[in-house]
């Protein structure tokens, strides 16, 4: 892998600072194009090495990059899926095959308009919400659309979830103002709440995560998450509306890691938000910038098996990436 510096030691850049014990480490970003150089025995086979680019993303012209990046996943051998609201596009930074794809094809003749959320699919493929299409596409793993489901019930689906033990898809429906569950095989089953600010109740619902055995809802304009169990019952809730750092003016993605620690963009000043399992308030990272570690209204945020943090940074389009050091903590 290949590095660019930003002129700040890569040890240097953790949170919290010294002299308090360093709970996150930045790895690099995810850019597009840059990402991807080739060396020169990599040319001899006509091949790309993978890198994570660590500082400003540099200011030369790149072909392909990413635009306003929204939600995406990881999957177990490393690939990153981002959805692109700007671009209307999948993209798809593939470091096992050195390959740098998008994918814009909805359906046949059918172009991505909204894409938001993403989450692998039930056999093989990949889920993806568009907004404007108001479905949820089944694209294979060439990035072929094979399918759809929700079309006619979802009104402004944003966010999807699966619980994968039980074989159940979640999507946030933000114009409906409740989530409504789908089977794999894209069955409609059921709806999950209404408008309202009490439990259970949402005022505009986006993005999701399936963790835990619980669904972790950002409830964004009741400026909260929502967790829930399998029974669709509020068994916990994060977040409150205010001013004060830690706070959740404007909500956006929610994850989890697994140590089942929730972490939660706050996109309204610019803030990943960092909670424990009981929803106490561990630290924030951010700020608004584009310098490492602050974000220009960030969107989706998702880990992946190696508890690494992936941060939509839309409007300073890149995917900032994080480690969360648990063995500092184990050894603490």
């Amino acid at each position: 892998m290949h590095f660019e510096t930003s002129g700040e030691p890569l040890a240097q850049q953790v949170w919290p600072s010294q002299p308090d014990v360093p709970r996150y480490r930045f790895v690099g970003q995810l850019t597009g194009e840059n990402n991807f150089r080739r060396d020169q025995q990599s040319q001899e086979i006509g091949q790309k090495v993978f890198g994570w680019l660590v500082g400003l993303v540099s200011s030369k012209h790149t072909p392909v990059v990413l635009q306003r990046p929204q939600g995406g996943y990881t999957d177990k051998d490393g690939r990153v899926y981002i959805t692109d609201v700007s671009r209307a596009a999948v993209y798809v930074f593939d470091q096992v095959a050195g390959q740098f794809l998008v994918w814009e094809m909805a359906g046949k003749g059918i172009r991505f308009k909204t894409p938001i959320g993403i989450v692998p699919g039930a056999e093989e493929g990949i889920l993806v919400v568009d907004a404007d299409l108001a479905q949820v596409v089944l694209l294979d793993n060439s990035g072929e659309p094979v399918g759809s489901f929700g079309k006619g019930l979802l009104e402004r689906p944003v966010g999807i979830a699966r619980d994968i033990d039980r074989g159940r898809i979640y999507v946030s429906d933000s114009q409906a103002h409740n989530i409504k569950v789908f089977d794999n095989d894209g069955k409609f089953l059921r709806v999950i709440g209404q408008r309202g600010e009490g439990p259970g109740e949402f005022n505009a619902p986006t993005y999701m995560a399936f963790a835990h055995g619980k669904l972790y809802v950002t409830d964004t304009l009741n400026s909260r998450i929502q967790i829930f169990n399998r029974e669709d019952e509020v068994v916990s809730t994060v977040g409150r509306r205010g001013l004060y750092l830690g706070d959740m003016p404007r909500p956006k993605g929610v994850a989890t890691d697994a140590d089942h620690n929730i972490y939660v963009v706050e996109s309204y000043y610019d803030y990943l938000l960092i909670f424990n399992e009981k929803g106490e308030f561990l630290l924030p990272i951010g700020g608004t910038g584009s310098r490492v570690g602050e974000f220009y209204l960030p969107a989706g945020v998702w880990t992946d098996e190696r508890d690494r943090i992936y941060v939509a940074d839309s409007f300073n389009g890149r995917i900032m990436v994080f480690e969360y050091l648990r063995e500092v903590q184990e050894a603490g």
